[in-house]
């Protein structure tokens, strides 16, 4: 699986990298197809105000596209609550 992290408006701690690579290595072993691609992308939409950090994770080629996005108050949550929601999509599409 090939994993490609953009970030927005902001520039991306080493420690939300290594976060990221954490979360995602499971996906090595659901997502089967060798052209699959995880792309994750992460804006600062809004600088002044609360919930403030959207999160974008998008999946190709193992099938019909999966996409999960949300608004939280940190990258992290975000990742965990698109995460969850395509183990959700991954879940639905097993035979």
């Amino acid at each position: 699986m090939k994993l490609t992290v953009n970030s927005v408006n902001f520039e991306m701690a080493e420690r939300l990298e290594k976060y990221i690579n954490k979360k995602t290595a499971r996906y090595e072993k659901l997502l089967t197809s060798p052209s699959a691609e995880m792309e994750i992308r992460m804006t600062v939409v809004k600088p002044e105000t609360n919930l403030n950090k959207q999160t974008q994770i998008r999946v190709l080629g193992n099938g019909p596209e999966m996409f999960a996005e949300k608004t939280c108050d940190s990258f992290e949550q975000g990742i965990d609550l698109c995460l969850e929601a395509l183990d959700k999509q991954i879940e639905k599409r097993k035979p």
